[in-house]
């Protein structure tokens, strides 16, 4: 397999096993990078070196590959990872607070920027998680991210470009992709027929549900099995519980349902 070199500091060779083997070309650095060999396993993906023209790092074309889902090959599969680990750092507590803070934790987690002064469809997400619809945070590879609906998904208008608005909106340090609010029309039939799934052919990272209490004012944060990642009771001025209600119709006797339905009852 060809080989491209890159000036970067440290030849690496990409071995069976994934993990990078360490040259050191200075003879005073060659006993550091024993002892690093020793207590180390830095995978590919992992794997920071500090730039130094005197050495060089060599990667083969294989282990630039990208992980892909096979039943959902638009996900931005490394991006959904990094949005699930930072939906893991927020407590019950973080969620807990005034609506519009609680609000912009959820964009943030979801690679997502607050952008409530853009215009609608180049990058506006005062919309997301605000309503009964737009709660689905999906992440989309590059090459879908301007697919259209093409009449597939029902309660969507024919057309509906939102790749400018994608990129935009997109936080780039989660990984390659870009991150969405995508409506959840759809989603309680089994495939979901929503626009993650079959618009971009994508999972969603997860799904904000508000659970069917009296006063449907707590939710769930659920990803694409229907399994619970967090959940909170938050303050403030809510969305309208019109949205809230219509939000649980939308997933209700779905997978995506299951969670709320037992806190419900508890």
């Amino acid at each position: 397999m060809r080989q491209r070199v890159i000036p970067l500091g440290v030849a690496v060779t990409t071995l069976a096993t994934s993990t990078f083997a360490f040259q050191c070309y200075s003879k005073p650095l060659a006993s550091s990078c024993q002892k690093l060999l020793q207590h180390l396993s830095i995978s590919n993906s992992a794997s920071s070196i500090t730039h130094n023209p005197s050495y060089t790092r060599t990667l083969t074309t294989s282990s630039l590959s990208m992980e892909v889902d096979k039943g959902y090959p638009g996900t931005a599969v490394e991006r959904l990872k990094n949005v699930r680990a930072r939906v893991a750092t927020l407590s019950e507590a973080d969620l807990s607070g005034d609506w519009e803070d609680v609000r912009r934790k959820i964009l943030w987690a979801g690679g997502l920027k607050d952008l409530p002064d853009a215009i609608p469809g180049q990058g506006y997400t005062g919309h997301s998680f605000n309503d009964y619809n737009h709660v689905d945070l999906t992440t989309m590879t590059d090459g879908t991210s301007d697919n259209t609906n093409s009449g597939e998904v029902k309660q969507i208008a024919v057309g509906n470009f939102l790749g400018d608005g994608i990129r935009k909106a997109s936080i780039p340090e989660l990984g390659s992709g870009g991150s969405w609010s995508t409506c959840a029309n759809g989603c309680h039939l089994d495939p979901p027929q929503d626009v993650a799934h079959i618009q971009f052919k994508s999972r969603i990272a997860f799904k904000l549900v508000w659970v069917p209490n009296a006063n449907f004012d707590k939710f769930v944060l659920v990803d694409d099995d229907g399994k619970e990642l967090a959940r909170a009771s938050p303050t403030g001025q809510l969305p309208h519980i019109r949205h809230r209600q219509m939000n649980y119709q939308l997933v209700q006797g779905s997978k995506y349902a299951i969670v709320v339905d037992e806190l419900a009852k508890s």
